[in-house]
């Protein structure tokens, strides 16, 4: 993935955790970002990104020697398989199990599952049902 040319949509620029172990760390999201078709970037010692994920040591420089508090990301998934594989690979993965996949009460097509990260974050992949997007996503190059 190029630094130069980044893709966005909806509301959030960018996220960044600091985690405890950073290898537990990218095994963890390497296999459900895979799932979700996201590539890898940064293998770095101190971090490393997907899309608008960033994921860093404390030993980072962004990071100022702190780790983030508990969070919940949810990413997209295409359809109910999507989300099936990411829980299934998650698990694999080192991740623990804070919801399988299933329908939620949110809203009508709701499909969802949840797993904690090796830092006890709440990351969910979710289907929100049929549906057609105008782009996948807008991509910004510098």
């Amino acid at each position: 993935m190029e630094t130069n040319a980044l893709h966005r949509g909806r509301l959030i620029d960018h996220v960044q955790l600091v985690v405890a172990d950073l290898a537990a760390s990218r095994r963890f999201y390497g296999a459900v970002l895979d799932v979700l078709g996201i590539p890898i970037g940064g293998e770095e010692d101190s971090y490393f990104w997907a899309d608008e994920l960033f994921i860093s040591s404390r030993d980072s420089e962004a990071a100022q020697g702190v780790l983030t508090g508990r969070h919940h990301l949810a990413f997209q998934a295409r359809d109910r398989a999507m989300v099936e594989a990411f829980h299934r690979e998650g698990l694999a993965a080192g991740g623990r199990d804070n919801g399988p996949p299933g329908l939620r009460k949110y809203h009508p097509g709701y499909f969802a599952a949840f797993l904690l990260d090796p830092d006890g974050n709440n990351i969910e992949a979710v289907f929100h049902g049929e549906h057609h997007r105008s782009a996948a996503s807008v991509v910004v190059t510098f």
